[in-house]
């Protein structure tokens, strides 16, 4: 039986259909039954903040899928940190077998916001004496429509990226990944940096987002302090603009524009391209 956490979320949805479609037992994790329900699948109510309710959700679990929320823009320890050790304990306590925990790339000690606060959890997990495995995705497809991808008022793409190439991988392919990691034997103790199969520049991707909602979407760059200024203007800390500042100036700098085969060798087949994740979700960018 696995356990899926962040069950809701963008990499959770299609994890659960994955299973579904495949007959696999499992359970999701939902804070809220009405969305539990709309997953059409066996789930159980709790929260990370409620201990109690995921030591009862992993009865009967051998194996956890770890997700949840990310980083927040406060100073201090983030609260993910402590919730999901909390949910590493547990699985231990309830005898789990092995978790996949969905982490960042370039996750590392000391780093700045999500990279620091993973690593933490990284090494806890690493530590635990439970069966692990890591993936360690580049940026999300998914932000385009969520809103993460820095959309301005007018509609344009705004960001601090310059020429800057990401390998952005559609979340589906990361639900793939997991899927075969908790349904198969391989894997163990092992880190998988996910990235789509190719990296592209900003301007590249107001491109394709122009050629798809028939209206011109421009890339507007701006220097990573100026974006961190702005955000301090909008009441977001100053801590948290400055380390967004330092994260923008390393992606500028080529961090996220490699490109590995992981999708290939855990799922046999090449991760999904931008042109193919633009196509199937015109109507959601379009909104």
């Amino acid at each position: 039986m696995i356990l899926i956490t962040g069950a809701t979320g963008s990499i959770g949805r299609p994890l659960v259909r994955r299973l579904r479609a495949a007959g696999v037992p499992f359970r999701a994790l939902v804070r809220d039954a009405a969305k539990g329900r709309a997953l059409g699948c066996d789930f159980a109510v709790g929260d990370f903040d409620d201990p109690a309710s995921v030591e009862a959700a992993l009865e009967g679990v051998d194996r956890l899928f770890l997700n949840g929320a990310g980083a927040l823009p406060v100073p201090g320890e983030q609260p993910m940190v402590r919730q999901q050790k909390d949910a590493i304990d547990a699985a231990r306590r309830a005898g789990v077998q092995r978790v996949v925990k969905v982490s960042v790339w370039h996750a590392h000690q000391g780093g700045r916001l999500a990279e620091g606060a993973h690593w933490e959890i990284e090494q806890h997990l690493k530590a635990s004496g439970l069966g692990w495995s890591l993936l360690q995705p580049s940026g999300f497809m998914q932000n385009f429509v969520t809103g993460a991808g820095s959309f301005s008022a007018d509609g344009d793409l705004v960001g601090s990226y310059g020429d800057a190439r990401v390998s952005y991988i559609d979340c589906a392919d990361i639900a793939d990944c997991a899927a075969a990691l908790l349904t198969g034997p391989y894997g163990a103790g092992e880190t998988f940096v996910l990235t789509g199969p190719q990296a592209l520049t900003q301007a590249e991707i107001a491109g394709m987002l122009s050629a798809a909602l028939g209206r011109t979407v421009r890339y507007v760059d701006l220097p990573p302090d100026e974006l961190a200024a702005t955000l301090r203007s909008q009441g977001l800390p100053a801590r948290f603009a400055e380390d967004v500042a330092v994260l923008l100036k390393e992606v500028a700098a080529g961090s996220l524009a490699a490109t590995t085969t992981a999708v290939q060798d855990l799922t046999g087949r090449p991760p999904r391209t931008f042109a193919e994740f633009v196509s199937a979700n015109r109507e959601a960018l379009a909104a």
